[in-house]
């Protein structure tokens, strides 16, 4: 059996397995990196990531006159969070990142990662406040630079001997002795082979369980009621809770694994790379939702950037858990978007004269491969022509014409009596938005579905995409593992087990509770490997 040996042995090649590593070779540390993947794809789901991180009174918020402070950022943390009294761990984790995101910001602009100068506003709050302010801090170049520039970083730095990477490695059995891991056994992922890790301390850093669609559907949440039929997999294909079951099986604990970041608006991906593979639109806020008959939803009508968890569960709450939005060519020209690297050229590439190109002419890359590539999105001349197709696509005639009209037909009489006396929620919410120059720019005005000057009209029918694990391995403030009914930070932990990022919900086994502020995934990954790597560190000297 072959052997592989370090001082640390690191199970995962996301954002969080490379942080620690870069943390541990920074001390003279040597390190394994045992990853699943192919080498072109070192750097796990991050690198696919739009690049969104949230910070508190960052240099972009003070320059833009945006006054935030670490206590409205908590209160809205924990707003959204509806932490039950029960839960200790995430929130200690919660409030220690929230007093530390400036140090994840300088970490990474140390690392020659800059940031585009808007900050975006997103998950404002519905029903309880959301971000109070905008805390979306874009990196330029997406997540696809910054994973590149974590890499290079690596590589050129003059401990780079430091590091041994193992692709296509799968860890698949932990072994203990005396409350302490013994070893890792695993096997390659092509041919087979066995392999056995021997170390000193071993960090979990394999991600969450969203990829694996029996795990979400067995964890699904009790307010969403019974799974939807069909799932995308917006997550990573090895994120399959592998390690999770394995952490159970030595008697480690497990929390919240019912708290998941899904999304309401999937498509499937035009050129997939995985089963169900699926993108995450980016809601037009000008298009109506409806549901799969054509009626619009409600009460409160669906509309992004204020609760994604609301839309999820709005949508779950239907006897078909799948929606339509409703719009015509020129709201996607100037709203529709993707989440990811993927289909921003612009901003991947730091094209700024791209990118303005962009804002004014669309996104004509998304919009055409989605048009030829995806048969949820349907174009049409008039309503009953794009009903015929919506019903063809689904294979039934659930959509009714009528009602899609009269759907389309109440939301867009609005315009036509005039702003002094528009009395629609998703409209006094686009207004809300417009004021937000970072909003300003990519959300049209006053903008009817039925207008023939901006047709075709466009139906795109959006599922549930499962994305991440909010809930995972239990942890204390060092990254240790924690034995079953850990209660609080004297609880007991296993001495050189630890578990970071997405594996551990973002710290101690669910830092964001029921709802994420967005922007928090990545730096909740960087600090849960500092704080692993801080003790690892400090027990070695």
């Amino acid at each position: 059996m072959k052997q592989i040996k370090a001082h640390t042995v690191i199970i995962g090649g996301g954002i969080a397995g490379i942080a620690a590593a870069i943390e541990l070779i920074e001390n003279g540390i040597d390190v394994v990196i045992i990853d699943r993947d192919k080498e072109e794809n070192f750097g796990g789901l991050a690198k696919e990531s739009f690049g969104g991180m949230f910070y508190v009174n960052s240099p972009q918020q003070k320059k833009t006159g945006i006054n935030d402070s670490v206590e409205l950022a908590k209160k809205d943390w924990f707003s959204f969070a509806e932490f039950t009294e029960k839960e200790y761990f995430g929130k200690i984790y919660a409030e220690k990142f929230i007093e530390n995101t400036l140090s994840i910001y300088q970490w990474i602009t140390s690392k020659k990662i800059g940031y585009f100068p808007v900050v975006h506003w997103v998950e404002r709050g519905l029903y309880s406040n959301g971000n109070s302010v905008p805390r979306f801090h874009m990196v330029w170049g997406t997540g696809y630079e910054l994973i590149t520039k974590l890499i290079e970083y690596i590589e050129k730095h003059q401990n780079k001997h430091l590091v041994q990477i193992f692709f296509e490695h799968r860890v698949e059995s932990i072994s203990t002795e005396n409350n302490k891991i013994s070893g890792l056994k695993g096997k390659t992922e092509n041919l087979g082979e066995d392999f056995e890790a021997i170390a000193q301390n071993y960090i979990i850093a394999s991600g969450g369980f969203n990829g694996n669609m029996d795990k979400v559907r067995a964890n699904w949440h009790h307010e969403w009621g019974i799974p939807p039929k069909e799932i995308l997999n917006g997550s990573h294909h090895f994120s399959d809770g592998l390690l999770h079951d394995e952490v159970e099986k030595i008697g480690g604990e497990l929390s919240n694994m019912d708290l998941m970041w899904n999304y309401a608006a999937g498509v499937p991906h035009p050129n997939p790379r995985r089963p169900n593979h699926g993108l995450s639109i980016v809601p037009p806020k000008s298009a109506i939702w409806v549901n799969y008959k054509g009626e619009r939803m409600g009460p409160v009508p669906l509309v992004t950037a204020f609760d994604t968890r609301y839309m999820v569960t709005r949508i779950c709450q239907e006897e078909k858990k799948y929606s339509w939005q409703i719009l015509n060519h020129k709201i996607a020209k100037k709203e529709l978007a993707v989440s990811g690297s993927e289909y921003n050229d612009a901003i991947k590439n730091k094209n700024y004269i791209g990118f303005v190109l962009t804002l004014l002419m669309g996104n004509k890359k998304l919009i055409n491969s989605l048009q030829s590539k995806t048969k949820d999105f349907i174009t049409a001349n008039s309503i009953d022509e794009l009903v015929e197709k919506m019903n063809q696509c689904t294979g039934n005639k659930e959509v009714d014409a009528d009602l899609l009209r009269k759907s389309i037909e109440e939301y867009d009489q609005n315009f036509e009596r005039g702003k002094n006396i528009w009395n629609d929620e998703q409209i006094r919410r686009i207004q809300h938005t417009r004021q937000y120059r970072g909003d300003k720019i990519r959300t049209l005005k006053n903008q009817k579905i039925n207008d023939k000057k901006a047709y075709p009209l466009i139906a795109i029918r959006e599922q549930i995409l499962s994305r991440k694990s909010l809930g995972g391995i239990r942890t204390n403030l060092n990254s240790q593992v924690l034995h079953k009914n850990a209660v609080n930070q004297d609880s007991k932990a296993f001495e050189n087990l630890y578990a970071i990022g997405e594996a551990a919900g973002f710290g101690g086994g669910g830092s964001h509770g029921k709802r994420a502020l967005e922007g928090t995934f990545l730096a909740t990954c960087i600090f849960t490997a500092q704080k692993a790597t801080e003790h690892i560190i400090e027990k070695k000297k």
